[in-house]
């Protein structure tokens, strides 16, 4: 019997990709997808969630979390005034002090999975799954993509919801550049991704995250499809 799963779709090549594995194993008609709006600089990730999920023929849940952060500083919130690191996730590291980055929402994997917890066994699902991988944990850039934090919170929600629901991150051990292998033999449709932490019309290319998206394509050969032409 096949097992409902609930996606964290934030738009970008990870998640878009988890969603691509959860309808291959399971079919879009048992595969629901969740945006989570967080009080973000701009909405472009919503957007390109909406159009995947459309691709794909899935549900697309929204929630809007953003007034939780509201005492953040972190630079990719509306309300920060801090500006958007235009250099590595590992340059940045070199100055927090063993910290996150400065990019880092607090603790939003961990407030998200719990808030997609509920959404999940409310929607009769038993998995979630999101896409966090170790590039993105290395040097505590992000902890809450490493694989201690999805052990330690799949077993929260295993425990918390009787049982009924596990946590599953398909590329917690990968690197960044096998995430977007394991994409591209799926066809994923990366065009309409956008990974970016500006909100301008094509990739600043220069934020932490961007760097990492163009590098994951160049690894496979290929050329981000939203570079294409540039």
């Amino acid at each position: 019997m096949l097992m409902k799963a609930l996606v964290l779709l934030s738009g970008g090549v990870d998640s878009a990709t988890c969603l691509a594995v959860a309808v291959d194993k399971y079919g879009k008609q048992n595969v629901l997808a969740l945006s989570v709006a967080y009080g973000q600089k701009h909405n472009k990730e919503i957007i390109s969630a909406e159009n995947i999920a459309a691709y794909y023929g899935v549900r697309l849940l929204k929630l809007d979390l953003a007034k939780i952060f509201e005492g953040s500083d972190c630079s990719l919130l509306k309300g920060s005034e801090s500006e958007i690191p235009k250099e590595s996730y590992a340059a940045q590291l070199k100055s927090t002090d063993g910290l996150p980055v400065s990019t880092y929402v607090p603790f939003r994997n961990g407030l998200f999975l719990s808030a997609a917890a509920s959404i999940a066994l409310s929607n009769g699902c038993g998995e979630i799954y999101y896409g966090a991988h170790s590039d993105d944990a290395a040097g505590n850039a992000y902890p809450d993509c490493s694989k201690e934090f999805n052990e330690a919170i799949n077993t929260a929600i295993y425990i918390g919801s009787g049982n009924q629901l596990k946590v599953k991150a398909p590329f917690v051990g990968m690197k960044k550049a096998d995430v977007v292998r394991t994409g591209l033999n799926l066809n994923v449709p990366y065009e309409l991704t956008w990974s970016c932490y500006e909100g301008s019309d094509t990739p600043c290319g220069l934020c932490g995250t961007c760097r990492d998206r163009m590098a994951a394509f160049e690894a496979n050969g290929v050329t981000d499809p939203l570079l294409k032409g540039e």
